[in-house]
Formats: structure tokens, sequence, C-alpha cells
């Protein structure tokens, strides 16, 4: 009697595939254009070329969105079949090296913020006042400098600051280059608590101010036929109950 099972050599795993070289277009493209590559003439290759050209289109619809998706289409052509596939395409292949280059490492600042809760933008503040000659218009940009200096500090610490601390702060940051006039009040910033949470209350409070709601009771208690009802069980409680 013949075994209905197949041996386990014969079973078709994806591990014992080949890979997919961009998964986006499956595995039948891949072999279409694995097909496409061993054609003999060139005419065949450019025939089939075009209609893998717009099978992938189709199954990729996003690509439409972006400009020049045809070149796009066929520089996957290209990579799909390894850069083997020998066709007249309406653009210059890819070229591996270009492709499999990888971008240079993003290079992340070093600098050191003496006063973090301000930040660095305090700092580039300051150096601009510095480089202002005007005095009118320097010792306007040093007190808005410092309104900001305030409000960065009560964000950061959520407490209230004076405005002293602020002034002795922007002195020592600018090495005492920038300084306030005497008598100078900065904008007043406070630190408020976030109020708690009373959703709980606020809806018990709406569904008794509802106008909707006491609405249908008025019309609960105007209803004769409620009113009846209600002078009908009075009665059968004074009767002892009993129904006649």
């Amino acid at each position: 009697m013949a075994s209905l099972t197949k041996p386990v050599s014969e079973f078709d795993y994806n591990s014992t595939r080949n890979k997919l070289i961009l998964s986006e277009y499956g595995r039948n493209v891949q072999n279409m254009v694995k097909y496409i590559v061993e054609l003999p003439t060139k005419e065949e290759r450019n025939r089939y070329a075009q209609v893998v050209i717009d099978l992938m289109g189709f199954l990729n619809p996003h690509l439409r969105d972006v400009a020049d998706f045809k070149h796009k289409l066929w520089d996957h052509l290209q990579i799909i079949s390894n850069y083997q596939i020998d066709v007249d395409a309406p653009y210059p292949p890819p070229e591996p090296e270009v492709l499999a280059a990888k971008p240079a490492p993003l290079r992340y600042p070093n600098q050191r913020i003496k006063y973090k809760h301000y930040g660095k933008t305090i700092e580039l503040m300051m150096d601009k006042a510095k480089s202002i000659e005007e005095p009118a218009r320097k010792q306007h940009m040093v007190q808005a400098i410092a309104n900001f200096m305030k409000m960065a500090y009560v964000q950061w610490n959520k407490d209230s600051v004076a405005d002293e601390s602020i002034i002795s702060d922007l002195k020592a940051m600018s090495n005492g280059e920038l300084t306030l006039e005497e008598n100078v009040n900065l904008n007043r910033v406070e630190y408020r608590t976030p109020p708690p949470n009373n959703n709980n209350r606020g809806r018990t409070n709406n569904q008794n101010n509802n106008p909707r709601n006491n609405n249908n009771a008025r019309n609960n208690n105007n209803n004769p036929r409620n009113n009846n009802q209600n002078n009908n069980n009075n009665r059968n409680r004074n009767m002892g109950g009993k129904k006649y």
C-alpha cells in the first residue's frame, strides 16, 4: 500500500526558499523577475519586464504619490534581479555601491549647559545681546531675557522665584556683561497647581440641573393616568389590600 504522506524532503518551507530581496512585492514577482533574466532574447525580456513593472505598480499604489515613481519601479526591478536583468530600461540602472552606502552618523551636541533649567537658547540670546551696541535696545533685550529666564525657572522647578535670584543668574551666566537697571520689576510668574478632578461631582450636578430631567419629573406628576394609579394604590392600602 502506497504511503499517503509526502517525504519530508519534498515539503516547501520558507526557510528553504531564496531570501526575498524586496518583501513588499512578494515571492511571485521575484520568481517572475528570475524567469525574465533567463529569457534568451532581449525583445522578450523587454516585453515581460514592462508587464512586471505594471504589476509592481498595481501591488504598491502608494508609490504613485512619490515623485517619479516609474523610475523607482525600474530601480526596484534591477534590485530584485540582483542587477542581472538585461533590458532596455527608460532610466539608467542604479549603482549597487550607492544604494549600499551607509549615511554618515549623526553628530550629537557635546556642549555643556551650565544652567539646564534655562536651556541653551538663553545662552545664545545672551551672546546676541552682548553684540548690541545701542544702550536702550540692549537694555530692552536684557530685560526680555530675564523675563524668559523667570518663566523657564518656574516651569522647571514648579515653584515661584524672586527677581533678585533671576538677576543674579543673569549676571553669572553672562560673566557680568549683562545687568539690569535698578528697581526693575520682572513679569509676574507664579506656579499654580492643577485643580482637582471633579468630573464625578460635575456629572451629578449636571444631571440634577438638567432641565430635561426636571421637565420629565414635572410631566410625570401632572399626568392624570399616573394620578389615578396612585389613588387606586392608596385605596387598596386603606381597604386592607382587598380588591373588588
